[in-house]
């Protein structure tokens, strides 16, 4: 489905699987909302997707605490539904729940405000995200409020998952937002977030964004370019691929703490 901002992009599944197998690397889902998006439709999406999608080598499943390999959807905005309308999906005592059964999955919600955390737990999540990578945007987005989400996650057997990003402006499509924008500071932003991230220990790190050009998130490759509307940002003095040499550092990074706090 396009949601209000997009083509549909049903079409490139099938070539993301096939070149993330190429590379070892497992996709999961992130479910945008759409219009008319509740507990039924979403129901619906999971269904369709583990259908049609679950078999292949590079569909990612999440190995969960009691050994259960179950695929993991992100759900963007998902305050956007009453916590009710979730727990009929999510909690075993749903009505149409999804739980024990062979749709059952790993759900993450999006907490934007500190007063999510309650709702996510009593509508049935797994754990929350908390996608922005403006630090000081939103209560989820900075990063001194992650201890504080970590503690409450681990009370309620939750997974909290931070996202940091490598900087943001988005003033090309948002003129008014200026307050937000977060200088880039050569890769320092992207660290600092990163090492905010590392010192609460959490189980997956998230990383806003992959190559959202108009957001300013984008660690992909970049060379500097200028078309008559827009200057797309470029990492120099540094290499092209500054930001994923920078990601793959603090990858390796945090398969060693992990095994660190393991111990």
């Amino acid at each position: 489905l396009a949601d209000d901002n997009g083509e549909p992009s049903e079409s490139l599944v099938p070539f993301i699987l096939d070149a993330a197998h190429r590379y070892a690397i497992k996709i999961a889902f992130h479910i945008q909302p759409y219009k008319g998006r509740d507990d039924h439709t979403v129901h619906e999406n999971v269904k369709y997707i583990i259908d049609k999608y679950s078999t292949h080598a590079a569909f990612y499943k999440y190995k969960t605490s009691t050994g259960k390999s179950l695929p993991l959807f992100y759900i963007y905005d998902s305050y956007l539904t009453s916590p009710e309308s979730w727990a009929n999906l999510l909690t075993l005592s749903g009505s149409h729940s999804l739980r024990n059964t062979l749709y059952d999955a790993v759900f993450v919600a999006l907490l934007v405000e500190e007063g999510h955390k309650h709702d996510i737990l009593s509508a049935g999540y797994d754990g929350m995200y908390t996608y922005f990578a403006s630090n000081g945007f939103s209560y989820g987005s900075s990063h001194q409020n992650w201890k504080a989400i970590k503690d409450f996650c681990d009370s309620n057997n939750l997974l909290f998952i931070p996202s940091v990003g490598p900087g943001y402006i988005d003033t090309s499509i948002r003129p008014w937002n200026n307050h937000n924008t977060r200088n880039r500071v050569n890769g320092k932003y992207y660290e600092t977030a990163l090492q905010a991230a590392l010192s609460v220990r959490p189980e997956i790190v998230s990383i806003t964004s992959f190559n959202e050009w108009h957001e300013g998130t984008q660690i992909e490759k970049a060379v500097p370019k200028k078309t008559l509307t827009r200057l797309y940002l470029d990492y120099l003095p540094h290499q092209p691929n500054m930001y994923l040499e920078l990601t793959r550092r603090w990858a390796e990074h945090f398969s060693k703490e992990k095994e660190q706090w393991l111990m």
